[in-house]
């Protein structure tokens, strides 16, 4: 029957339509993106989605410090509160560990819901469990931002000492209205409660001239997703002609490297936007340890000097992006809940393309082989071999640690 070449292009044309329809079935289409610098950029749309919220404002985010910008983003809260405003904050109960009970207490006491997201297991002496390493500040369920920016002087522009390369993704339309229900399941823990409050909120009108097809990408091994790890994957099975990749801790597992190898084959130029200085530095080691494999496949590497670098980045041959919390690496993959947006859309994808290719050509340095075998001698390298098979048991451990106090 098959044989038939009516039959066979009727069942292409099937098929191809069948693959269109699951390409785009996860995505919102009517969205309004932007790509948000960190620093003052991104603190100053952090504070504009407050002022702007009437009925809601969730807050989750990894780290948040007791710090002059801390301090000026609780203030923002504690206003929005103060006119009627339902505030919710939940931050990761290891990252943001060191804040002051009084600091705290002024949450509380100005009506804001306030908690920390606690591990799978926990005592005085130990933490064992995932950690809720996503950035997302989602108002009114349709002003959203998605990011891998936490709340801190280091992520802020102050006088004399800049913030760290970091980039988040704000957005208006239905993908707030998704990450406003995500926020919910996790704030509350029985599914009747999440159901009742979602029903309960008045969700905005959608703007139907906007069209930007964006969708909630989730890693979070507790609930089996895995939609970041992915994401990655499809970018270097469906990439023609580019690839690029900025990542903060870049240490890719098997399944990737072999993927990324298999791009480089089919023609695919693959460049890496990497850290030249790290804030952890036997991390930096071990990733330098993985440069010998990248030359070997071909893979461009660039590193950014001039300050520390924890963006989170990738686009791929100008048509599709994905931003957020995650890093390339196995913490990411199976042991934090992390959040990335996939966007797919020409002209958003064009210009993260440009803005990560000018920070190529005006703010980074290229290594190449020739370059490291003169820079690193041998009892370097060996150093770096031990950094990563140190990483690599670190990684395996993470979600374990001993209490100080």
């Amino acid at each position: 029957m098959f044989q038939n070449p009516r039959v066979k292009k009727l069942t292409l044309v099937i098929v191809m339509a069948l693959k269109k329809k699951y390409a785009y079935s996860n995505y919102k289409v009517h969205n309004k993106v932007s790509l948000v610098r960190g620093g003052v950029a991104y603190f100053s749309a952090i504070k504009e989605i407050i002022r702007r919220a009437e009925r809601s404002i969730h807050l989750q985010t990894y780290i948040y410090e007791e710090d002059e910008t801390g301090k000026d983003i609780a203030q923002e809260l504690i206003k929005a509160s103060s006119r009627g405003v339902s505030v919710y904050i939940l931050l990761d109960g290891y990252a943001s560990r060191k804040l002051s009970d009084s600091f705290i207490r002024r949450f509380k006491d100005a009506g804001i819901h306030f908690r920390f997201f606690e591990p799978v297991l926990r005592s005085n002496s130990f933490y064992f469990g995932r950690r809720l390493h996503h950035k997302v500040l989602v108002a009114d369920a349709h002003y959203a931002l998605v990011a891998g920016v936490n709340i801190s002087n280091k992520y802020n522009d102050l006088p004399g000492d800049p913030a760290w390369l970091d980039w988040a993704i704000s957005l208006e339309g239905e993908t707030a209205t998704e990450l406003y229900k995500i926020c919910i399941s996790l704030w509350v823990k029985f599914p009747a409660e999440v159901k009742r409050i979602i029903l309960s909120e008045k969700m905005p009108a959608i703007n139907s001239s906007w069209n930007c097809p964006v969708r909630v990408r989730r890693n979070d091994w507790v609930t089996r997703k895995n939609e970041i790890s992915r994401s990655y994957l499809e970018m270097f099975n469906k990439a023609n002609s580019e690839i690029i990749i900025m990542s903060s801790y870049f240490l890719p597992g098997r399944v990737f490297r072999k993927n990324l190898s298999r791009a480089v084959k089919r023609g695919v130029r693959i460049k890496l936007i990497l850290a030249g200085a790290s804030d952890v530095w036997v991390s930096k080691q071990a990733e330098r340890y993985m440069y010998r494999w990248l030359f070997r496949n071909g893979i461009e590497i660039f590193e950014y000097p001039h300050n520390i670098l924890h963006g989170k980045l990738a686009v791929y041959d100008s048509s599709w992006v994905t931003g957020g919390s995650y890093n390339v690496n196995n913490i990411s993959a199976y042991a934090s809940i992390e959040l990335n947006l996939d966007i797919k859309d020409n002209n958003f994808a064009k210009h993260v393309r440009n803005t990560l290719q000018d920070i190529i050509h005006i703010d980074c340095v290229r290594v190449t082989e020739d370059e490291y075998s003169v820079t690193y001698n041998l009892f370097e390298r060996f150093l770096q071999y031990l950094s990563y098979e140190a990483v690599r048991l670190i990684f395996f451990l993470f979600t374990f640690y001993f209490r100080q106090r």
